[in-house]
């Protein structure tokens, strides 16, 4: 009989639309478009990086409100808002 799988909270695919969203913002960084990010990035096994960059990084008070905005955002999807 063969063993079962351990059970895996996160499969393993790669996120195409991650993927697409680094591109855009490489492509528009490239262009001077996109001047500075503060990121939150997650890894597999529960692990994360947070960080800023550029603009995000001498203007943090701007950060913070823009990643309030972010937390609004993803409180209104736990609450099956759009």
């Amino acid at each position: 009989m063969k063993p079962k799988p351990p059970f895996v909270l996160v499969p393993h695919v790669v996120s195409h639309g991650t993927i697409e969203c680094l591109e855009m913002l490489l492509a528009q960084a490239k262009r001077g478009q996109l001047i500075g990010v503060a990121y939150v990035a997650m890894m597999r096994r529960r692990a994360y990086a947070v960080n800023v960059t550029g603009e995000a990084h001498r203007n943090p008070t701007f950060a913070r409100g823009c990643v309030q905005v972010l937390d609004d955002e993803l409180g209104k999807q736990i609450r099956g808002g759009e």
